[in-house]
């Protein structure tokens, strides 16, 4: 029993340590765990600030820092050429450059396989053209005609200018400039016959819907197309009466009274693609989707869908007559009325404020040139 007793002790104390250990080392690995979880959390925290405070891009994916340089790739492809040249895709590049996710490809106007346009087949109108595709594909098979026409087609390089309504043409003088763009897009009622000097004579197409068209016939320029943009189901049984000189039977549901006729042959009219609609409102300006359903303050202004439109079918884009300033509330509206900028209200369908905020961006990368300086 002597002999066996140190023994024991020996045991008791190698089991002492034992436990020494194991609780040295489980408070070790604890100890990692909680030092590691730390370091991460704190890592992940330098991350996320260092993407808040070094992020290139804004929320809608513009890059943060806009100036109108050119990128060094793009200097190269546009530096060498002449004063006054048409730059072949300048346009569509420098909006890549501060807007990766722009692709050009998106046609001016539906044609026959309108249907194959998957961003816009499953939206109603505005967004889209769905459950209004057999109005569509009758117009379209008398229509016949689906561009710009032969001349501007062809052209390798075609500038364009989109022109606002805006009081800030008066005075200008800017009609012989303008007047030297390869298209000219006028919107809705704007008018051209007495204001020639300042606003200029030519008009490529005008893009309107029911309640924007002129209603007397003779406010047509001749030799334009007729643009229809559709901002709700009801407007494309609007154009199948104009097309087809059918009798509108009732207005209910237009918000204003509506033209009965415009003095233009089916293959003088097209039907704008919705999607500029879609990506100007979602993508650009980042408006509430509302579910792809026209709501409050989701639908762009048509001055907003066409310079969309060009960025995407022009390789130069100007404009001209944008301006909304509240800061002169006498100063006026319209190059053509009286009514002042104090009679803008807050728009139920647009949204003035943030549309001017992406405008801005165009201007100040150099996306778009603005003849009047009022964005």
């Amino acid at each position: 029993m002597s002999r066996m007793k140190p023994t024991r002790n020996l045991m008791l104390v190698v089991c002492f340590i034992l436990v020494l250990l194991f609780l040295y080392y489980s408070s070790w690995r604890l100890h990692l765990r909680i030092w590691w979880q730390k370091s991460q959390s704190e890592m992940d925290n330098v991350f996320t600030v260092g993407r808040v405070v070094d992020s290139v891009y804004d929320k809608q994916g513009f890059l943060l820092k806009l100036d109108g340089k050119l990128p060094q790739e793009l200097m190269y492809k546009y530096g060498n050429l002449s004063k006054g040249a048409c730059k072949p895709g300048y346009s569509a590049a420098k909006m890549t450059a501060i807007y990766p996710a722009f692709k050009k490809p998106a046609p001016m106007f539906l044609d026959r396989n309108f249907r194959r346009l998957t961003k816009t087949s499953n939206y109603l109108p505005p967004f889209g053209f769905k459950t209004q595709e057999r109005i569509i594909e009758s117009i379209l098979a008398t229509a016949k005609n689906y561009g710009l026409g032969y001349e501007l087609d062809r052209l390798s390089c075609k500038r364009c200018i989109i022109m606002g309504n805006g009081g800030i043409l008066s005075n200008k003088s800017l009609g012989s400039i303008i007047d030297k763009y390869d298209v000219i897009v006028r919107l809705n009622q704007a008018p051209v016959k007495g204001f020639e000097k300042d606003v200029g004579s030519k008009t490529t197409l005008r893009i309107t819907y029911p309640e924007g068209a002129f209603q007397k016939t003779d406010s047509y320029e001749k030799d334009s197309l007729f643009v229809f943009s559709a901002f709700k189901p009801l407007d494309f049984k609007w154009l199948r009466h104009i097309v087809f000189k059918e009798r509108l039977r009732g207005i209910e549901g237009f918000w204003k009274s509506v033209a009965n006729s415009v003095p233009k042959q089916p293959s003088e009219m097209r039907i704008l693609n919705p999607y500029f609609i879609q990506e100007a409102a979602f993508k650009f300006i980042g408006l509430p989707m509302n579910n792809g359903v026209m709501g409050k303050g989701n639908i762009p202004t048509l001055g907003t869908v066409a310079i969309t439109m060009a960025l995407h079918n022009c390789d130069e884009v100007a404009v001209a007559g944008f301006s909304y300033d509240l800061n002169y509330p006498h100063a006026p509206l319209h190059y053509y009325e009286k009514v002042k900028m104090s009679a803008i209200k807050e728009s139920w369908t647009h949204n003035i404020w943030k549309e001017k905020e992406f405008l801005k961006k165009l201007v100040m990368a150099g996306v778009i040139q603005d003849l009047t300086c009022g964005i």
